[in-house]
């Protein structure tokens, strides 16, 4: 204007830690605050520092994210040893075999014993970066007569 002065038009939500580390050279971004938009701000400004430094934070929460231990839900299942070949080549949804039981032969098909077994399932939980989990569906998907 007149005056001399500039009119900038960017959010004054990320502008106030920007601000902050140019008053006094510390990085203090508020918890409610996502680092990328401070970024973009710092990048806007092209203050190498800042950038640097809100890099840094991205990446150290990141890696804190990925360092969460996986959780894993189990399931058993009980089938028949000539339904083991099918149940085990059909399971989906990020389920895998982690082991198999054998639970004897306790039954006669025509005129041969079939062996009975439990087959153990595994899958694995993965945690987002808010905290919550995905659920694993209801069921280990395989052919409906394998969980009979």
């Amino acid at each position: 204007d007149e005056t001399g002065a500039y009119l900038i038009d960017r959010d004054p939500t990320y502008f106030g830690p920007v601000l902050n580390y140019l008053r006094h050279g510390k990085l203090v971004i508020n918890k409610d605050l996502a680092e990328e938009g401070v970024l973009e701000e710092a990048e806007f400004y092209n203050i190498t520092s800042l950038i640097k430094l809100v890099k840094d934070k991205i990446r150290e929460r990141d890696s804190k994210i990925s360092q969460v231990p996986v959780k894993h839900v189990y399931r058993v299942l009980q089938c028949q040893e000539e339904e083991l070949t099918q149940m085990v080549s059909t399971m989906s949804d990020g389920w895998k075999f982690e082991q198999l039981v054998s639970i004897g032969s306790s039954y006669n098909y025509g005129n041969e014993d079939q062996a009975e077994f439990l087959c153990v399932v595994s899958k694995e939980l993965h945690n987002t970066p808010y905290g919550t989990t995905s659920e694993p569906s209801e069921k280990a998907k395989v052919s409906s007569s394998a969980l009979d």
